[in-house]
C-alpha cells in the first residue's frame, strides 16, 4: 500500500539537490550538485519525506496534491545571507554621482551614503519600515530567495536599531520565508560622533549591544570594517562584547582596503567574513584556518564600478567553501536578485555555473548557521525550492535580465509562481 503524502513533486527533469556533505563544500564537491535525472520529492508537514527517480517516488507514494513538472529543473531555494533591506529612501542620485566620478568613500565622507540612510531613517515610524520592507522581499521571493538574513544598522541610536529589529521580527512573522535578524549598530559613526568615536564605541558597548542582547532578537552581530569607518582595533572591542553577550559574529570584512578583516574574522572565530575585495594572501589563509566562511558580493563591487573583484578562485583553490549574497541596500547595491548574483560571481569571479549555486544555497546556509533545515533537498529539510522553465542549470547565468522561475515553495507551500497538478 502506497504511504499517504500532503504533496508530490513529480516528472522532474533535472533536481539539484545540493546532497553529499554535512560541512560546507569545498574544491571540486562545489561542482557536485547532486544531479537527479527524472525525479520526484515527497512532503509532508512541509518537510521532505523523500526524494530519488520518480518511478520510485510515485510507487510509494500518494497524494491528493501531486503536481507534474513537465520535465523543468528543480533546485533548492536561494540563502541570500547578507541584506539590509529596513531602511526608508532608496540612494539613486548617488548612482549618478559615482558615474560622474566619485568614489564610495567621497560620497559618504560628503554627508551621502550611509548617514544620509540614518537621516530619515532613525526616526521613520516602524510601520512605513515594515511596509517598505515587505515590498522589497516580496521581490527577493519572486526571485527565488526562500532564506534571508536581515540587518538593522540605519539608525544608530538605541532606541532605532531596537525598533528595526522589531520590525524584522515582524516580517519574519509575517512572510512565508526564514528571515534571520542581525544587529548592525557597527554600520557607521553617526553624524553626531564622527568626531568622536570613543563617545559612540561605549555607547555600542554599555548601552546598545546589552539592550540589543535583552531583546533577543538578533542571532547575529556585524560591523562594517573598513579603513574609513571601524578600525581593527575597534571592531575587536565591540565583537568581543557582543561575543560575550551571546551574539554570534559577523564581518564586513576588507571591501576597499586589505587592512587586516579577515584575519581578524578568523582571531574572532566568525561564522562568515563577507565583502573581501581586496582580501590579501594572508587574510584567505587565515580564513581557511579559523573555518570561516566567505561570502562575496559581486553585485556590490559591479554597482561601484570597481576593476578588482574578490579572488573566488583562489579561496576556492585553497580550500574555502566559498557563499555568495546580493548584499541588497539602498546606496551601494539596490540588487534583489540572487539570479543575478551568480551571473556576475561567473563573469567577474570566475566561478563555475555550479559553484556559484553552491554559493547561493547550501554554503550560504552555513554562513547562517541554517545548513541542517535549508540549503539542500534532503530527507528531514524544510521542503524550500525553486522551478525553473530551462534546459540546463548553466543557463542560470547564462540568461539574465529577466526570470525564469516558474514556482517557489517554501516548506512545501506555493509562494509565488505556479504549478500544473496532476
Amino acid at each position: 500500500m502506497k504511504q499517504g503524502v500532503d504533496l508530490i513533486l513529480s516528472n522532474i527533469g533535472d533536481l539539484l539537490t545540493l546532497q553529499g556533505s554535512d560541512k560546507p563544500h569545498c574544491q571540486e564537491q562545489m561542482q557536485d550538485l547532486g544531479i537527479i535525472h527524472d525525479a520526484a520529492i515527497a512532503i509532508t508537514n512541509g518537510r521532505i519525506v523523500d526524494i530519488g527517480a520518480a518511478a520510485l517516488i510515485m510507487n510509494r507514494y500518494q497524494s491528493n496534491h501531486t503536481y507534474d513538472l513537465k520535465g523543468q529543473l528543480v533546485m533548492p531555494g536561494f540563502v541570500d545571507s547578507h541584506t539590509h533591506p529596513v531602511f526608508m529612501h532608496t540612494r539613486e542620485a548617488e548612482f549618478a554621482m559615482r558615474i560622474a566620478g566619485k568614489t564610495y568613500v567621497e560620497i559618504s565622507q560628503a554627508g551621502g551614503g550611509i548617514r544620509s540612510t540614518i537621516k530619515t531613517t532613525r526616526n521613520a515610524n516602524p510601520d512605513d519600515l515594515y511596509s517598505l520592507a515587505r515590498k522589497r522581499i516580496e521581490k527577493m521571493i519572486a526571485l527565488g530567495t526562500t532564506t534571508l538574513e536581515a540587518k538593522s544598522g540605519y539608525g544608530l541610536s538605541t532606541a532605532s536599531e531596537l525598533m528595526q529589529l522589531e520590525v524584522i521580527a515582524s516580517l519574519a512573522k509575517d512572510l512565508p520565508l526564514d528571515i534571520v535578524p542581525t544587529f548592525m549598530g557597527a554600520h557607521e559613526y553617526p553624524e553626531e560622533y564622527k568626531s568622536d568615536h570613543e563617545t559612540y564605541l561605549k555607547i555600542l558597548i554599555h548601552e546598545m549591544i546589552p539592550a540589543v542582547a535583552k531583546q533577543g532578537i538578533a542571532r547575529f552581530c556585524d560591523i562594517f570594517c573598513e579603513a574609513h569607518v571601524f578600525s581593527i582595533e575597534e571592531s575587536e572591542r565591540v565583537l568581543k562584547v557582543a561575543k560575550a553577550a551571546g551574539l554570534s559574529l559577523k564581518m564586513h570584512a576588507d571591501e576597499i582596503v586589505p587592512i587586516g578583516g579577515a584575519e581578524l574574522a578568523a582571531k574572532m572565530g566568525c561564522i562568515s567574513a563577507d565583502h573581501l575585495g581586496a582580501t590579501s594572501d594572508f587574510g584567505i589563509t587565515a580564513l581557511k584556518t579559523a573555518s570561516v566562511i566567505p561570502v562575496l558580493l559581486p553585485a556590490t563591487l559591479f554597482s561601484l564600478r570597481s576593476k578588482n573583484y574578490a579572488r573566488a578562485r583562489d579561496m576556492i583553490q585553497a580550500g574555502l567553501p566559498v557563499a555568495i549574497a546580493t548584499d541588497y541596500n539602498p546606496g551601494s547595491c539596490n540588487c534583489d536578485s540572487m539570479p543575478l548574483t551568480i551571473t556576475l560571481s561567473c563573469l567577474q569571479m570566475g566561478m563555475m555555473p555550479a559553484e556559484a549555486i553552491t554559493a547561493a544555497t547550501i554554503n550560504a546556509a552555513f554562513a547562517l548557521g541554517m545548513q541542517s533545515e535549508v540549503g539542500s533537498l534532503e530527507i528531514g529539510k524544510k521542503a524550500d525550492l525553486t522551478v525553473w522553465d530551462i534546459p540546463s542549470y548553466n543557463f542560470i547565468p547564462y540568461h539574465f535580465g529577466s526570470s525564469h522561475i516558474k514556482a517557489v515553495v517554501k516548506e512545501g507551500n506555493l509562494i509565488s509562481g505556479e504549478l500544473c497538478k496532476i
